[in-house]
């Protein structure tokens, strides 16, 4: 048995992980990386079998932010080379959501930029809510809005939102380098709102922030303390025209170090392959889903993600199955397994971009 399997035998047993035993996970040599996921793996289907929820992302504002957070594409002072808009209406982000569902999703996240919403925002996305429920009366729902002023997150549920996420990014004693334009405390604080009104709350990190292992596992411990309910790990993507578009820390093999390390962490959390997967995860996609538990369907905010056949390929070809999903979409991607199909572009699911 190694010692990784002897820490998943621990966890198993109701030991929680410590931060030595993160950090040795974090610090595996890349010849124990099969080890190291087997063991995490362990955890995983403990906790969740053979599934994989998917998530669908409708930007319902892009762009135009006041904050500075120096990784973001939609920052204050960024140059990226981004799409700019105001809020959709309801029937566009009913029909992007609808999209997503047909592809496969079995939750809609509802993202708009800017440091926090407005109660006219709050109205907003609340209308749009139930217009998406009574149409999908099945699916879960989760904003993304900021940060929340007091009253906002009862409205939110009371709506039909079923979870609310706001990242913490990094851990506090490196975020005032990544943005200073709010506080660790104030993201802490929109977690806490959203949790006390009844939300299921949902806090992740991004990694390749130029932090330290520690400060990795500082975060992580963070989260299972905020007792986040989903956990999107996200692996930067240096845009041009911000503060890190030179920034390079990451290889696939540390990305599935990290994704492991919060399986161990976090083992019965719900742990999300998010932005920069295509990216950084490269071919060890595939080894990623034995320790997560859940990605994102097609595109991200700004930035394009792999075909969502692509994906629900993943995830039928490692032998997992999407978590509630329709008999429908299950034979939607379905149709791709026959290749003279293939060709003619039939079975594919053609989702716009988010």
């Amino acid at each position: 048995m190694t010692a990784y399997d002897q820490l998943a035998t621990s966890i198993l047993d109701g030991k929680p992980a410590t931060e030595d035993d993160a950090l040795a996970v974090l610090r595996a040599h890349d010849d124990e990386l099969i080890e190291v996921v087997a063991a995490a793996g362990r955890l995983r289907r403990e906790h969740f079998g053979n599934t994989v929820k998917v998530n669908y992302l409708v930007n319902l504002k892009s762009g135009l932010c006041p904050e500075n957070c120096n990784y973001c594409s939609q920052a204050l002072g960024s140059t990226a080379d981004i799409l700019k808009y105001k809020w959709l209406n309801t029937d566009e982000a009913l029909e992007q959501a609808a999209a997503g569902l047909k592809g496969g999703a079995t939750r809609v996240c509802m993202v708009s930029s800017g440091r926090g919403p407005t109660n006219k925002d709050v109205d907003r996305v609340a209308d749009m809510v139930g217009s998406i429920k009574s149409e999908h009366p099945d699916v879960e729902i989760c904003a993304c809005l900021g940060l929340l002023k007091d009253g906002q997150a009862e409205r939110l549920r009371d709506a039909g939102v079923d979870a609310y996420n706001h990242n913490i990014n990094t851990a506090e004693s490196h975020h005032d380098k990544i943005v200073q334009t709010h506080t660790y405390a104030d993201r802490v604080d929109t977690v806490g709102k959203a949790k006390s009104a009844g939300l299921s709350p949902c806090s992740g990190l991004i990694a390749g922030l130029g932090e330290s292992d520690e400060q990795l596992v500082e975060a992580l411990f963070a989260l299972r303390e905020m007792e986040s309910d989903s956990i999107p790990v996200n692996f930067l993507m240096p845009f041009d025209g911000t503060p890190f578009e030179n920034t390079w820390e990451l290889t696939p093999a540390r990305c599935v170090k990290i994704l492991a390390m919060a399986r161990f962490v976090c083992p019965d959390r719900e742990i999300r392959i998010a932005g920069g997967r295509e990216m950084h995860l490269r071919s060890l996609q595939a080894m990623a889903l034995h320790v997560a538990n859940s990605i994102f369907l097609g595109d991200y905010l700004t930035s394009e993600g792999q075909a969502a056949e692509a994906d629900l390929e993943l995830i039928r070809d490692n032998g997992f199955v999407v978590l509630g999903a329709q008999p429908d979409a299950e034979e939607t991607a379905a149709v791709s397994r026959d290749p003279e199909k293939r060709r003619r572009g039939a079975g594919t699911t053609a989702v716009p971009n988010a």
